[in-house]
């Protein structure tokens, strides 16, 4: 993937929004459990940051998903890690297959206010039992007349508490279990919905997360995204975006940890020198540092064939699994090299690595990817 001067011109503006607009507040809104989402995501809309590749038409910049890549990599600026999930979400999970699939009217009624910043979105995939296993998910719609009619729940939603909308995925008839689903846009404020309590979570503090409730939900069948019957496969595209996003997302967080790290073991003495000049730790970083512009290298191919409508599921798959895996590594070693001050929540490398712990987990498991991985490759033992 090839940066030009707008990719940087672009990253650099992320920079500059996330120095001014979240670092200030992040303690505060860590304490809180939530940040204004509705504030926030007024400021990114104005500056165009809620549509980099969505439709022009639509208000989006109409731009390659490179740039969208930039936007996620820049977000690993911020000190926390649930505001940036909390933005992903909007722009790579919940409105990539209603950007790509969904009818003029609908775009101009839900994406439109979403990249505007008016309103915030969730994406509804996960229930209580079925949560890497999308093709289990319970919740249902069933038709009345033009309307659809919405029974379930929903599961660790991002957003729940403040979103406006949830791009959800039912099944709509009992046919097989990839055939018989689809991606309805719901507006949260519809009678039978009901927001469960916010999560109180280990890490990703500031991003509100709670259950979702339907019951008897009636919802025009002009609201549902695309073709009938197709919303596994939408959403088997969405994951694509949501996984990509997760790879370059935790980027330069990872390497501002590891700079962290180098800075204060280099100042840090112990037994007559600084802690930095002992092999083990300069060496580990490096290598570290190494995982990391290896994943970058990944996620940058993937992105590029992405881009040429090449299906990524495999490289996608490949960089949720290795990002997942190396924040813990990062967290991990740099927390130890800390000592002391890393096991206190003054020392940012601690909430790092609460923060960072979901990713081996949200957006389909470790195993779920090494699943497919494994399957995509000719792996998988047949049945």
């Amino acid at each position: 993937m090839f940066i030009t001067t707008e990719h940087d011109q672009l990253r650099s503006t992320v920079l500059r929004f996330v120095e001014a607009e979240i670092n200030p507040r992040v303690d505060e809104w860590e304490a809180a459990g939530i940040y204004p989402a509705h504030e926030v995501f007024k400021k990114l809309g104005a500056l165009g940051l809620l549509g980099i590749h969505k439709p022009t038409e639509f208000g989006g910049q109409g731009l390659d998903y490179s740039y969208e890549l930039m936007m996620a990599e820049a977000l690993g600026h911020a000190h926390c890690m649930g505001v940036p999930l909390s933005i992903g979400c909007q722009t790579d999970m919940a409105t990539p297959a209603l950007a790509r699939f969904g009818s003029d009217a609908l775009r101009r009624e839900f994406l439109a206010p979403s990249i505007a910043g008016d309103w915030v979105a969730a994406i509804g995939v996960s229930e209580p039992h079925a949560g890497s296993d999308v093709a289990a998910i319970t919740t249902t719609a069933r038709r009345d007349g033009g309307d659809y009619i919405v029974n379930g729940s929903k599961m660790w939603i991002t957003n729940a508490t403040q979103a406006d909308w949830v791009c959800l995925l039912v099944n709509l008839g009992d046919g097989p279990a990839h055939r018989n689903k689809s991606l309805l846009c719901v507006p949260l404020d519809t009678p039978g919905v009901t927001r469960g309590k916010r999560l109180d979570k280990l890490g990703m503090r500031s991003s509100d997360t709670a259950p979702l409730y339907f019951d008897e939900v009636r919802i025009p069948q002009r609201f549902r995204i695309g073709d009938e019957g197709r919303g596994f496969e939408y959403q088997m595209q969405q994951f694509q975006e949501e996984r990509l996003w997760a790879g370059a997302a935790s980027l330069m967080l990872m390497e501002r940890t590891i700079r962290d790290c180098a800075a204060y073991t280099g100042a840090r003495p112990a037994f007559g020198a600084p802690l930095l000049d002992n092999q083990y730790l300069h060496f580990r970083l490096a290598e570290l540092q190494t995982e990391i512009e290896a994943l970058r290298a990944l996620v940058y191919r993937a992105a590029e064939l992405y881009i040429g409508g090449q299906d990524v599921t495999t490289l996608a798959s490949m960089a949720k699994l290795k990002v997942g895996r190396l924040q813990r590594e990062v967290a991990d070693s740099c927390l130890q090299f800390y000592g002391g001050m890393g096991f206190v929540n003054e020392t940012p490398v601690s909430r790092f690595y609460r923060d960072g712990r979901l990713c081996s987990i949200g957006g389909g498991a470790d195993e779920i990817m090494l699943k497919i991985i494994s399957k995509n490759l000719g792996l998988y033992p047949r049945r």
